[in-house]
């Protein structure tokens, strides 16, 4: 019964999503200065989610919500379409700020759907 709960399973996804973000997030900033640089993101974990490149759900039984959609267990950066400098850098410190609150958020989010999980198991189990 216990054994393949979707919900950490979307939990772990989330964390780890925010976790790739904030790693290009830094590598931005830490590359603001460096000439010719162009910044990268990763979308929201929302977006990516809707664009089918999460996780799946299982069918236990007929009539069940399904969706063919596969992890593939990899954030895809992309390039954004920020104008760039004089010296050709397309970073934006405000919007690496702003993106890197957003992670924040994001994981925290994450680790509150998997406490949340956790409390109602253990409620659950008490009973």
């Amino acid at each position: 019964m216990f054994q393949n709960l979707m919900v950490f399973q979307t939990a772990a996804e989330m964390a780890k999503h925010a976790g790739a973000r904030q790693a290009v997030v830094t590598r931005n900033i830490a590359n603001a200065d460096t000439p010719g640089f162009q910044a990268q993101h990763i979308p929201s974990f929302k977006d990516s989610y809707r664009a089918g490149d999460q996780i799946s759900i299982s069918v236990t039984r007929a009539g069940h919500m399904t969706t063919s959609h596969r992890s593939n267990g990899v954030a895809r950066s992309q390039l954004t379409q920020a104008e760039a400098s004089p010296n050709g850098n397309t970073v934006s410190l405000e919007d690496e700020i702003l993106s890197a609150v957003e992670v924040s958020r994001e994981h925290s989010r994450a680790l509150a759907i998997y406490r949340h999980a956790m409390t109602v198991i253990r409620a659950t189990i008490s009973r």
